[in-house]
């Protein structure tokens, strides 16, 4: 279908690629994975014509029809949100204004010859029509945006009133329901919550048929949809047959193999050399040392690619606290309103955080769980209810807004010293090194990193704190599945009390022993992890 060959590409000096290649068959399922920067958005934006090839070819089957969502969504106004999703059906919705012109063409008195060739036309438009899936462009749209949380009552609500997350739903809806027969996916989970991930993995599964490449730091929505691996990385393409933990393994035994390799030729290199620096300069062996300089110029050296060091940060034990964490008494907030009322996100909430708990608060997207942790942290006044915090409790607060306090003047380094004055540049540099801040990553300013980049800054000030509470709102997003795997591990290590809301099922499946769900304004305790919760519930995730 699409078969991308000896293709090279390089951004300023850095070589992103070189002559590799990869082919996107019908109906395959392929991860794109990679450190950031390595070039994954760019083969999708090399794969649509956005960029072009410094070198190579990218073959196309002819009127393949190519779908790409991307994080950028672009400008989005003076439509209601159907309207937005249906109208990137461009295509379709001009082929079935076709369709019924020329079906009133028909009606007309019409010589043999010219209904021949308006039959002729009207057929050729109609198969495409029905393959783009015109017939039921309307009620796939509606689907769409329902799956991913856009209800019918925001069908017909100007697109503009949105906030950029449930835009970039929208975007999704509007790449989905153009059912392409190549579907390019540059991070689709990101702003979704894990219903919204949970029906676009089913919908992926079950309703497309079409060919998928994609992204994700979604570790179990990669593995659930993907049979083939292709990693972006060191200037090399390099195909894996498998799903993601498949292609980890893999990987690692593809690299002992090549450590493997390269220690037997770098032993034969030197055996060779010290043979040609022994013998250089007899007369009677100038023959053998000359064959055996030749046989090293042919020979193609085996380059290890380099491979990010895991630093392992033993994080201090914090103060142990009492066992009671937080006592939560009919816990109730209310939000004033525009109209002058009030709206409710939940009330009568009581219940006890004991020292140790790993909790997970769950719940549909605006079920209150951000407001629900601002709450205990004391971030904001209960309207009702108590929060009382137990003895010697020393708490750490994360939310995306953290990130925005970092002062974007200081570099990295600075900023973790900054937190912790009293530790040697040592631990500090250690601790910089855990969170994948490496060599001259320290010295880079705030105001150049990257969203991640920034959330690893943050976790890295505040899990280097003696803190024996944290309080954890998304921590999760905007990291890479490495980088979550590094605070996945932090976490699993850590002493004190533990809550947090996050969307990665794998990260919580790994992590929580108690699950509180908040549902309709209330809350549910499940005394168990959080496969216990799904158990429970019957939840599908």
């Amino acid at each position: 279908m699409i078969h991308l060959t000896d293709i090279t590409k390089q951004h300023g000096n850095r070589i992103l690629f070189k002559n590799a290649g990869f082919q996107i068959l019908p109906g395959s399922r392929t991860g794109l994975v990679g450190p950031n920067g390595a070039g994954k958005s760019t083969i999708f934006r090399l794969i649509t014509g956005e960029e072009s090839l410094d070198g190579g070819e990218i073959s196309c089957a002819k009127k393949t029809v190519i779908g790409y969502f991307s994080q950028d969504v672009g400008d989005m106004s003076g439509r209601s949100a159907l309207e937005e999703v249906v109208a990137a059906s461009e295509v379709t919705v001009a082929l079935g204004a076709q369709i019924r012109k020329m079906e009133a063409q028909m009606c007309d008195p019409l010589a043999e010859d010219e209904m021949t060739q308006l039959l002729e036309r009207y057929g050729e438009v109609q198969q495409e029509f029905e393959h783009r899936g015109g017939y039921d462009l309307e009620s796939r749209a509606q689907a769409v945006l329902t799956g991913l949380g856009v209800g019918p009552g925001d069908y017909d609500r100007a697109v503009e009133s949105f906030s950029g997350g449930w835009k970039m739903r929208i975007a999704l809806a509007r790449i989905l329901t153009l059912n392409p027969d190549v579907l390019l996916l540059d991070e689709p989970t990101n702003h979704l919550d894990v219903e919204s991930i949970v029906w676009l993995e089913n919908w992926l599964v079950e309703e497309y048929q079409g060919a998928l490449v994609m992204t994700s730091h979604d570790r179990d929505f990669m593995n659930r949809l993907v049979d083939k691996i292709v990693e972006v990385g060191h200037g090399m393409i390099t195909s894996y047959a498998g799903n993601y933990d498949f292609y980890l393994r893999e990987r690692e035994i593809r690299r002992e193999q090549l450590i493997a390799s390269h220690k037997r030729q770098q032993d034969m290199l030197a055996k060779e050399e010290e043979f040609i620096a022994k013998f250089a300069a007899r007369a009677s062996h100038a023959a053998q040392v000359q064959s055996r300089v030749k046989k090293l110029e042919k020979i193609e050296r085996i380059e290890l690619p380099p491979e990010q060091k895991v630093v392992k940060f033993e994080f201090a034990t914090p103060p142990r606290s009492g066992d009671d964490v937080i006592a939560i008494q009919s816990l109730g907030k209310t939000w004033p309103q525009d109209d002058g009322g009030e709206k409710s996100v939940f009330s009568g909430i009581s219940g006890m955080v004991s020292r140790g708990d790993k909790i997970a608060v769950v719940g549909v997207n605006g079920a209150g769980k951000s407001t629900f942790l601002k709450t205990l942290s004391g971030l904001t006044k209960p309207t009702t209810g108590s929060v009382t915090i137990g003895a010697n409790i020393f708490p750490g607060y994360f939310s995306q807004h953290s990130m925005e306090v970092l002062n974007p003047q200081r570099t990295v380094f600075e900023t973790v010293q900054d937190a912790l004055p009293q530790q040697t540049v040592g631990v500090l540099r250690n601790l910089c090194a855990a969170f994948l801040f490496q060599g001259d990553d320290v010295d880079k300013r705030v105001d150049k990193l990257s969203g991640g980049e920034k959330s690893r800054l943050v976790l890295a000030t505040l899990l280097g704190r003696p803190l024996n509470l944290l309080i954890l709102d998304e921590p999760t997003n905007h990291l890479d599945i490495q980088s979550r795997e590094v605070l996945l591990q932090a976490l699993r290590g850590f002493t004190g009390t533990l809550l947090l809301v996050s969307h990665d099922r794998h990260f919580l499946r790994s992590l929580v022993d108690r699950v509180f769900e908040i549902d309709h304004g209330k809350m549910v305790p499940y005394e168990g992890g959080y496969e216990y919760y799904l158990q429970k519930t019957g939840v599908v995730h």
